[in-house]
């Protein structure tokens, strides 16, 4: 009598192991300048303001409330506690808002790389 062969899968990969995409390097964390930036902004065009007025109001020169929104400088606490003074807002409002925003990024960013890297299915599986 002849034995019955072995009932075991075989595995056969469709693409060679070089094939695969390589993993996407993490994504850089934001600059706070950028966010503080943003910020304020944000908080200017809400108030349908221009950099004059909130420049003017602040005692800092326009070109550089400019680049303290497009995240070009570093600004130090006095302008930022000015800028947001003449915005309405406190120093603590404007890094508690900056800091939301950092929250909302970062979560995002980080909650998508746990999902890349929690899945160990890249590409198709055939069983027969």
């Amino acid at each position: 009598m002849t034995e019955p062969a072995p009932n075991r899968a075989r595995v056969i990969p469709l693409r060679p192991a070089a094939a695969r995409p390589a993993a996407a390097p993490p994504p850089k964390e934001p600059l706070w300048r950028d966010l503080v930036g943003d910020v304020l902004r944000r908080e200017r065009l809400a108030q349908e303001r221009t950099l004059k007025d909130v420049a003017d109001a602040a005692r800092i020169s326009m070109p550089y409330l400019s680049e303290v929104e497009r995240g070009r400088k570093e600004a130090s606490s006095e302008v930022l506690a000015a800028a947001a003074q003449a915005l309405g807002l406190g120093l603590g409002d404007l890094l508690g808002r900056a800091q939301g925003e950092l929250l909302r990024i970062t979560s995002r960013t980080s909650a998508g790389s746990r999902r890349a890297t929690t899945s160990s299915y890249d590409g198709l599986c055939l069983a027969a």
